[in-house]
């Protein structure tokens, strides 16, 4: 079962679902109790390609968002008001990964479902699909098939809980295994939580290598966001040492790289690698805003556990999804094989830890943007942005 992070015991504990125990609250479940405003609500879906997918939905009374156990503990939808955090793919399911095929398309089927506003790249590998090189059950070295992204975000929960504790922190805990025999056995353990009436939420994720030998692992938070958001004239803020575009399609729009488009027909994904800038506590903040100015989201966390930003620029038309992507990393979106000889690719000991900590803002009014921009300005100081005019060099 799932252990409790803090000693004292909760003021509410529920398990939705537990492989250990073979039990799943089946259809709809809430936690609503007598005069709270806040409340977490479960149910699983029906239909098309999304047969028996489970959703849980937490509303802390101000902030509501959306989460999949059966997609990873992915996060799917968040909304504050006007605010609405996510984008619309033209994947319309929430598709179930007894569904999916990453290997289509030559790798690219992990195509097929996404859809969310937070999915985890990851946990063996990430990145663009292709050939690399793995040690097989006979230490021989060996050439495998890397699909797009890894597998972390089409494997079910094994557990989940919601956990209320006394202050009024809501949490929803989740455990999520990336394992095989001769090959990785990584445990991912998430947790989201809130506090009731806050404009913000929390990602706090550990994971272990619970092998016997060290563990290569990649990790991207490929964190997605359309309108509200995302519309002509809206900008990425952060700061940033450098700017290396991704290829040479994404150099010849480098002078704009933070500036967004119109949905436009017919455009080509723009992506840059980023190199952030820390504050004297050791985390960054990112944000995007609308034109206007007055509604943004924001991304605190600590370049240590993730020292890499992926800036993904897709204003294609609506049809085709109008979308970019922030995504802290481990790592940029290379093959592994790239990742590995650029030093990107970092390794787990034998029963070795490692956490990630990323903490979401809204913000629905042009005061609250202006704080986040100073903020960032702060960090950034007078530290110019060095903006490459060529994409980032691979290693040989």
């Amino acid at each position: 079962m799932v252990a409790a992070v803090n000693s004292a015991e909760p003021k509410y504990r529920h398990s939705l679902l537990s492989a250990a125990h073979g039990t799943r609250l089946e259809n709809e479940w809430s936690l609503h109790p007598d005069g709270a405003k806040w409340s977490v609500k479960k149910k699983t879906l029906h239909g098309g390609k999304q047969e028996g997918v489970d959703v849980v939905t937490v509303d802390n009374g101000k902030l509501q968002f959306t989460l999949c156990p059966t997609r990873g503990m992915s996060l799917l939808t968040a909304q504050m008001g006007q605010v609405s955090l996510g984008w619309k793919s033209p994947v319309k399911e929430y598709v179930h990964p007894q569904f999916m095929n990453l290997q289509s398309r030559g790798g690219l089927g992990w195509l097929e479902g996404f859809n969310e506003l937070v999915v985890r790249c990851g946990l063996e590998f990430a990145g663009h699909p292709g050939k690399d090189k793995f040690i097989n059950n006979v230490g021989d070295e060996a050439e495998m098939d890397l699909t797009l992204h890894g597998k972390i975000g089409n494997i079910p929960a094994s557990e989940v809980e919601v956990v209320v504790e006394e202050s009024g922190l809501i949490r929803v805990r989740g455990r999520v295994d990336e394992r095989m025999f001769y090959g990785p056995k990584l445990e991912l353990w998430t947790e989201y939580s809130t506090l009731p009436g806050s404009d913000s939420f929390t990602i706090h994720d550990s994971i272990q290598n619970q092998g016997a030998h060290d563990q290569e692992f990649q990790l991207i938070y490929h964190s997605n966001f359309g309108p509200s958001l995302l519309e002509e004239g809206a900008r990425f803020h952060g700061p940033v040492q450098r700017v290396a575009p991704f290829n040479d399609h994404a150099a010849r729009g480098a002078k704009g790289w933070t500036e967004y488009a119109r949905p436009t027909t017919g455009f080509i994904e723009q992506v840059y690698c980023l190199f952030p800038i820390a504050d004297s506590s050791g985390k960054t903040t990112i944000m995007l805003q609308n034109r206007a100015g007055n509604q943004a989201v924001s991304i605190r966390y600590s370049t240590d556990q993730l020292p890499y930003l992926t800036l993904w620029k897709n204003t294609s038309a609506l049809e085709e999804g109008y979308v970019t992507g922030l995504e802290p990393g481990t790592g940029f979106p290379f093959n592994r094989s790239v990742e590995r000889k650029a030093g990107r690719v970092p390794k787990l000991k034998p029963g070795e830890t490692r956490e990630f900590t990323l903490n979401f803002q809204v913000h629905d009014s042009a005061s609250s943007v202006k704080v986040v921009r100073e903020r960032i300005g702060s960090i950034q100081s007078n530290a110019p942005t060095q903006v490459d005019s060529q994409p980032l060099p691979r290693p040989e």
